[in-house]
């Protein structure tokens, strides 16, 4: 597991050298996993949970490269996101609960708190992130339609 942190945060320290320029406005992040939890819960949107860390490289790649980039910014307001610092003792028992061992750790959930589509360890390029949302938008709809079909 310490390889793969090793790894990652040197993809991630190589990719940090290679861009410029100050990072977009991006969506805006709760900071606690219970109020962000509410929020989706009342707004009926599904929940990124992206736990991270100030030392990690690929976690502030994400954060000021990926996550207000161009390919990503239509979903910022399609969902609730929660920027959940695994060094703060706050989010210990959360980031336990949720199986975290490695970051950036990312997970999508309904509204309802289900997860939707398997979560991501480590960064990814824009345009892969976008597709990802894109995928928990569909799961969602998905979902919804299931369900209301097994109403009737």
């Amino acid at each position: 597991m310490k390889k793969l942190l090793l790894f990652l945060a040197v993809i991630g320290g190589v990719a940090w050298l290679l861009t410029d320029g100050e990072p977009a406005e991006g969506p805006h992040f709760e900071t606690s996993y219970l109020v962000a939890k509410s929020e989706a819960k009342k707004s009926g949107k599904p929940l990124v949970l992206v736990y991270s860390a100030s030392w990690c490289p690929p976690c502030q790649t994400m954060r000021k490269r990926v996550y207000p980039s161009a390919a990503v910014k239509p979903f910022h307001d399609k969902f609730v996101w929660a920027y959940l610092d695994v060094d703060d003792p706050a989010n210990a028992s959360t980031a336990r609960e949720h199986g975290v061992e490695g970051i950036p750790h990312i997970e999508f959930t309904s509204p309802q708190g289900e997860p939707l589509i398997d979560e991501l360890v480590g960064g990814e390029p824009p345009e892969s992130f976008a597709l990802r949302l894109r995928s928990v938008l569909a799961k969602l709809q998905t979902s919804a339609g299931s369900a209301a079909s097994a109403a009737r």
